[in-house]
């Protein structure tokens, strides 16, 4: 068997997913097995991810019924003993899996194995930022996981890996958050509380921002996000966890504004407004009208090479 199992979902990534399997086939680590669940593409994902013939492909079809059900698909069929994930437009340099061995190896308390990654735009590239961690290059345990993913996120999903044991405790991708709405955050939570998190500032992956098939405002309303409230007890003994989901009732709560959605208000009533900067309550006082301008504002800067956050 795989020491590795690495899981694909692919949904009508035809442009990417060729280069994302090329990049998971040179890997130098080689004791792999990839998992492709093909969740009901209607382009042509399908000719173009068999066109790659290697004996640790398994392929797999199964109707639309997004990318959490994929995973667990997907996941339900692996035999490696460490899961690593893999979206169908991401990128992977080849010491990826190798850097994931070695923090399982160093340090097998973990339930997240992470590794750096590069956030890649149209025209630009993007190293995040990690709050309280050592200069590159570092690995070891993370001291505060959610203290340190306050600006962006240590777990991203191309840059993680699960032992299947703890899988196996918590669970997997909750299928009831749909359309990219936080089935990720959820279960890195989920594991966190539990497990300590290990991370190698190396960078090994590339986030690809500029991709087709990406989320817009207009399908909020169709959207079943996370609701955060699951860790209620936690985060009342856990002020960076606290903080750090304020953080996303935020940002859910603005994307609900912006779209004129009124579930804006459960997440807006389990904020402490002093876990928000004051350009974030700023934002989510003014009314939607106005948030929508700024927001084209926003997003013009950005075609400029100008980031804005709203939340920092």
């Amino acid at each position: 068997m795989p020491k590795i199992s690495v899981i694909i979902p692919l949904f009508n990534k035809a442009r990417h997913i060729r280069s994302t399997l090329e990049s998971a086939l040179r890997q130098t680590f080689a004791d792999f097995e990839i998992v492709i669940v093909n969740d009901g593409s209607t382009d042509d994902s399908e000719s173009e991810a068999l066109r790659l013939q290697d004996p640790r492909i398994r392929y797999f079809k199964t109707e639309n019924q997004g990318v959490s059900a994929a995973r667990n698909f997907g996941m339900a069929r692996a035999s490696g003993d460490i899961i690593a994930f893999l979206d169908a437009d991401d990128i992977w340099e080849p010491g990826h899996l190798s850097d994931i061995i070695k923090l399982h190896l160093d340090f097998p308390q973990a339930g997240l194995l992470c590794t750096n990654y590069v956030q890649s735009f149209r025209d630009r590239n993007r190293i995040p930022k990690f709050i309280g961690l050592p200069d590159f290059p570092w690995r070891g345990i993370v001291p505060d996981f959610f203290d340190s993913s306050y600006v962006d996120r240590i777990a991203w999903t191309s840059g993680v890996a699960i032992p299947k044991t703890v899988l196996d405790e918590t669970g997997g991708f909750n299928e009831n958050i749909t359309l990219g709405a936080g089935e990720d955050l959820d279960l890195w939570i989920r594991i966190a509380v539990k497990y300590p998190v290990a991370f190698d500032s190396g960078i090994s992956a590339v986030h690809n921002l500029s991709a087709d098939n990406r989320m817009s405002l207009t399908q909020t309303k169709n959207r079943a996000f996370a609701l955060l409230d699951q860790f209620d007890n936690e985060e009342q003994s856990n002020g960076s966890l606290k903080r750090f989901l304020d953080l996303y009732r935020a940002e859910f709560a603005l994307k609900m504004k912006l779209a004129d959605d009124r579930r804006a208000d459960f997440y807006l009533s389990g904020i402490d407004s002093k876990n928000l900067s004051a350009k974030t309550k700023f934002l989510l006082a003014l009314p939607a009208f106005a948030l929508r301008r700024l927001y084209f504002v926003k997003k013009f800067l950005e075609s400029k090479n100008v980031d804005i956050s709203a939340y920092h």
